[in-house]
């Protein structure tokens, strides 16, 4: 189910690609979260009641914004780099997560895992390449969406304590697609049936893969699952060569190799973390 999530997301990215050279991302972001909010009321339907109530409204809120934030980051910045290269960079989000849960969670953050998180900047470094000629400022918007999605899971974190993760999925849809709908009259066009169709298939690929991470989730530990989800490097190189000719370079591949190889030493310290608190706490 993790592997499928990572195509489905690859290919929704990848058509969010495609779509961008020819249509406004508002335009067909805003069909992607008219997808997902139906998709988030199906799931909601089943208990309406504590589906609907947020126990944290206000960050409900912030997570929204976020999330619709890190979505328009990336798009941006995909636009005009390699599938690769926006992948790659999306995978800064787990470790600066870490950093942003010392202050916002209160958590506290060893010297191993500072060490892989230095380890995952420099990898950026690497595939950014900032002060060489082939520096791609589109690259700022690929950071600027991971830091943005980074807040999004610290905010998950701190929701998982009062409400639903369908709780917190029809929030963020509802209040996503409420913040396009504003958007959209002052950037739409009237699409083709082309991209109308791949805006749709966009949109129920990314429903179907949050709907796959869901499920994977339900049997299986995210330590055990972070592994998988680095699968998405491979799916987006693929895609990318395959619909736009695009091969990732030396740097790419360079910099995608500290940043997995980091952020699976920290998932694992996770796990090592998590695993020693268990055993800690006494049994009641």
């Amino acid at each position: 189910m993790a592997v499928g999530a990572t195509l489905f997301f690859s290919s929704s990215d990848t058509i969010s690609k495609y779509l961008s050279l020819g249509l406004p991302i508002a335009e067909f972001m805003w069909i992607r979260y008219v997808i997902l909010l139906v998709f988030a009321l199906s799931l909601a339907g089943r208990r309406p009641g504590p589906s609907i109530r947020a126990r944290s409204p206000g960050l409900q809120v912030l997570r929204a914004l976020t999330g619709v934030a890190s979505g328009l980051l990336f798009v941006h910045g995909v636009r005009q780099m390699t599938m690769a290269q926006a992948t790659t960079i999306s995978f800064l989000s787990p470790l600066l997560v870490t950093i942003l849960s010392i202050p916002l969670l209160g958590e506290t953050v060893g010297a191993r895992r500072w060490a892989a998180v230095a380890a995952g900047l420099l990898g950026m470094i690497v595939v950014v390449r900032p002060g060489l000629d082939d520096f791609q400022p589109a690259t700022v918007f690929g950071a600027s969406s991971a830091l943005c999605w980074a807040l999004a899971l610290v905010i998950t974190r701190k929701l998982s304590l009062t409400d639903t993760s369908r709780t917190t999925l029809l929030w963020s849809a509802g209040i996503g697609t409420l913040i396009l709908t504003a958007i959209l009259p002052f950037q739409a066009v009237w699409p083709s049936f082309g991209q109308l169709g791949l805006s749709l298939l966009m949109g129920v690929l990314a429903a179907g893969g949050q709907w796959l991470v869901i499920l994977a989730h339900r049997v299986a530990p995210a330590s055990l699952l972070a592994p998988f989800f680095y699968g998405q490097l491979i799916w987006s190189a693929a895609l990318g060569l395959a619909v736009f000719g695009n091969l990732p370079d030396r740097w790419t591949l360079a910099g995608a190799a500290i940043i997995v190889a980091s952020g699976l030493y920290t998932a694992h310290r996770e796990r090592v973390r998590r695993n020693t608190g268990a055993i800690a706490r006494p049994a009641n």
